[in-house]
């Protein structure tokens, strides 16, 4: 908890640090790419800083943290910060790092606000940030004292098309690790100009099997940066390659137990999704599933005709689709045409649901679900890339 004198202050100053954080963000990333550029290309995502996705999550995840702290000291952050640690475990983020993120981003808090940052102003945001800084790296301790610590190599077994812009890698880990079925890997390639970019890519299949899949959606140039890393993955990786990856992490895993479930996806947001949907089948599961998926098209609905497969082999599961534009030929069962609307489907009582996909895809689903009565902490999500729902419920 934050300390009273803290409390006070942090309180008074939350609007001026929070009005000012994205800038304060951009000056952090600024200077520290400048003194420390090896970060920049062997460990941040260039395409996010490119696009500024990473700037609004350090924001959003700053401001919702000390808001907590202030308004609600009751809560605890446990979801945000364990998404944030599990994430940081991947990549292989080490303690002494926030001792450099600290330097910079209380520089940048100096630059931006000026003579507003007094000592004793200084002195309660530099409490905020070690309460953060001090839980995320005893969660990740805890996260990586259960696994294998650092990068492995994984052999590529097969090289799959899932649509024209999705293809699946089954690898075949060096160490036997496990994994629950919605948990994710880091791939880190070495890309032409010498950069080592790191990627997280969800394990589409379940963890019956005695190897991993993961799916890679090729990410297009346009309005927003091309996807270096999955790019790469498609231009270059075959069957007999070897990848370095990290040992599963992420905590939108499914639950054990017989609750009915809501599993809804949208675009490559499948696949964790994927996963869950093939381990309660192999594992005989007889509890009540409901499966929603959204996408523009049958074409580009990766893991199409094995999902309504999988789902078809429960005994209880439902599979509903919605897609952008109607189907050029004979689906079965019909889908839907448009966006995801939950109006016409039955769903249990005391249902948990699993979201995965786009924000504007996950808020709307969550909107549906609020209105139908599902409490709030029964509705779990992943993101792919910075977590910019941060602090705006």
């Amino acid at each position: 908890m934050l300390s009273p004198e803290s409390t006070t202050i942090v309180r008074a100053t939350l609007p001026v640090v929070g009005g000012a954080i994205e800038d304060i963000s951009a000056r952090f990333y600024e200077s520290m790419f400048a003194d420390n550029p090896d970060l920049q290309r062997n460990l941040f995502n260039r395409g996010n800083q490119a696009n500024g996705e990473q700037r609004s999550a350090l924001a959003g995840s700053i401001a919702a943290f000390a808001t907590l702290l202030v308004e609600r000291p009751e809560v605890r952050p446990d979801t945000m910060l364990s998404r944030i640690a599990n994430k940081h475990a991947s990549l292989g983020i080490a303690p002494e790092q926030y001792v450099v993120v600290h330097k910079y981003l209380f520089g940048a808090i100096a630059e931006v606000l000026g003579d507003a940052v007094t000592p004793e102003v200084a002195r309660a945001w530099d409490e905020v940030y070690w309460l953060m800084a001090n839980a995320l790296i005893a969660l990740e301790a805890r996260l990586l004292s259960n696994t294998v610590e650092g990068w492995t190599q994984a052999t590529v077994l097969q090289r799959q098309e899932q649509s024209a812009d999705a293809i699946s890698f089954t690898l075949r880990p060096s160490i036997p690790l496990s994994f629950k079925p919605g948990q994710y890997i880091s791939v880190a390639v070495t890309l032409p100009d010498g950069a080592r970019q790191i990627r997280q890519y969800s394990l589409s299949s379940a963890p019956e099997r005695d190897d991993w899949r993961i799916t890679v959606k090729r990410v297009r140039g346009g309005d927003t940066p091309e996807g270096e890393v999955s790019n790469w993955l498609h231009a270059n990786v075959r069957a007999g390659d070897v990848l370095t990856v990290s040992a599963p992490f992420g905590d939108l895993t499914l639950p054990p137990g017989d609750t009915p479930l809501l599993l809804a996806s949208a675009g490559i947001g499948a696949t964790p999704i994927l996963s869950m949907v093939e381990h309660l089948a192999a594992t005989g599961s007889t509890r009540p599933v409901t499966v929603v998926h959204a996408d523009r098209a049958p074409a580009d609905h990766a893991h199409r005709e094995e999902l309504t497969r999988l789902v078809d082999d429960l005994p209880d599961a439902t599979l509903h689709r919605w897609y952008e534009t109607p189907c050029e030929y004979s689906c079965s069962p019909a889908p839907n045409v448009g966006t995801v609307d939950l109006a016409g489907v039955d769903l249990p009582d005391r249902v948990v649901a699993y979201l995965c996909g786009p924000l504007p895809f996950m808020r709307g689903v969550r909107s549906q679900l609020l209105r139908r009565g599902v409490p709030a902490s029964d509705i779990h999500y992943e993101v792919f890339g910075p977590d910019l729902w941060l602090g705006r419920d």
